[in-house]
């Protein structure tokens, strides 16, 4: 049984997604959209020099072009501050007149124990004040 090259083509393609899945390598992927557009030129009735040349000009200019393109994409995302993190920097309300031993503020519909960051600096109920870190389950305000 003889099995003509645009099916090894495939049979190659299929074994380098196989790994792109459970690895989560993209470069594997170009190379399996290498071997899928070499199995077209086998297809279309192209010798083994030419689907060659198509396996790899095609998986460079992938790996060229599209490698950068996520490498960039990848870094542009600072990702989503959660918990504690997410709190810093937003503004809340003074419930109970905070000072630098302690008070308590309304923080993202919460009610937090808070104490100022300066030690002189004191804080009346009603007044907006900035949440600049979170020690434990206090909010730190200025």
């Amino acid at each position: 049984m003889d099995i003509d090259a645009w099916v090894w083509w495939l049979i190659v393609a299929a074994g380098l997604g196989i790994p792109l899945v459970l690895t989560a390598m993209p470069e594997l992927g170009m190379f399996a959209v290498g071997a899928v557009a070499a199995a077209v030129v086998a297809a279309l009735g192209g010798g083994i020099v030419a689907q060659v040349l198509v396996f790899v000009g095609v998986s460079v200019a992938l790996l060229v072009v599209v490698r950068p393109i996520a490498a960039r994409h990848r870094a542009g995302q600072t990702g989503h501050a959660s918990g504690i993190d997410a709190l810093k920097g937003r503004q809340a309300v003074v419930l109970e007149r905070v000072s630098a031993a302690g008070g308590r503020i309304k923080l993202a519909g919460e009610v937090w124990s808070a104490r100022s960051l300066d030690e002189g600096q004191i804080f009346e109920p009603g007044r907006k004040v900035d949440v600049v870190d979170i020690d434990g389950a206090t909010a730190v305000v200025m």
